[in-house]
């Protein structure tokens, strides 16, 4: 086998309901077992949000220690990674209530976009805020690119010393307002990160695991789950997100990679413990 894929799960998000497909968790109970399932099945990164009961997004501290310390409860060493996206219209303290104890890494969205009918904003300011309150608490950060101009904001990070190595990036493409799924996107976006650094694709709904292929082949790693794709197939709601899981990691076998241990992936990706 080749380079190992680290798989990373985005088991829930802000956005996707119930209504549209039943598996979708909401409680810390069910976000967690949604967790340790898709790391059974291959994922070695988790990328969590939470929820209130009535399915609403939470940034609630409170919410996330537990699904934390119900993860961790299980036995499971999947790496821990929070989200600091929130949803739309959530001020930028109140999405920072993500960053609990027991968190490994936290997401860095690289700017504001058009996110379907809203606005996701994210100015400078606050992305340092972000930036600076990810390096005190010593989690490695995963710079969320949506568009090309967005990798500007990166090498300016980089270059006024808000960010350094260890850090990910995740190109996350076909949100309406950002750029879509193609793999001439995804070169283009790769081959203009302005240093040597790992990478992965999130292709929403489904641009999912046609971009997770296209990844696999050009030596990147991969994002799935019902936070981006409810669905198998088209028409065939997913059973859970494990099965995505299982079909990215069946994807990998194709491309000669298997998927990487929560160990190899916390050597891959800086993470100290």
């Amino acid at each position: 086998m080749g380079d190992p894929v680290i798989i990373a799960a985005a088991v829930v998000g802000a956005e996707v309901r119930r209504e549209q497909n039943p598996a979708v968790p909401y409680t810390p109970a069910e976000i967690a077992a949604a967790a340790v399932a898709s790391a059974r099945a291959g994922a070695a990164v988790v990328h969590l949000h939470a929820r209130w009961p009535d399915g609403r997004a939470s940034q609630e501290a409170g919410h996330f220690r537990e699904i934390v310390d119900r993860i961790r409860a299980s036995g499971s060493d999947v790496v821990i990674q929070c989200s600091t996206g929130g949803a739309v219209g959530m001020p930028i303290e109140e999405r920072l209530g993500s960053l609990v104890p027991g968190a490994e890494m936290g997401t860095l969205n690289m700017g504001t976009m058009n996110f379907g009918d809203e606005v996701f904003v994210n100015s400078r300011p606050d992305i340092v805020k972000v930036a600076t309150r990810l390096r005190e608490r010593g989690l490695v950060p995963e710079c969320e690119v949506y568009d090309a101009g967005m990798l500007d904001t990166l090498a300016w990070l980089l270059k006024e010393g808000h960010l350094a190595q260890p850090y990910h990036v995740q190109f996350v493409l076909g949100v309406p307002g950002g750029m879509t799924g193609t793999e001439r996107n995804l070169r283009f976006l790769v081959e203009g990160l302005p240093e040597a650094v790992h990478w992965s694709v999130a292709g929403i709904g489904r641009f999912e695991l046609p971009m997770a292929e296209v990844a696999l082949r050009l030596g990147g790693h991969v994002r799935v789950g019902l936070e981006d794709n409810l669905h198998i197939s088209k028409g065939v709601l997913a059973s859970g997100n494990e099965q995505l899981v299982s079909a990215a990691a069946g994807l990998a076998a194709k491309a000669g990679r298997r998927p990487a241990t929560p160990a190899e992936a916390r050597v891959l990706l800086g993470i100290k413990r």
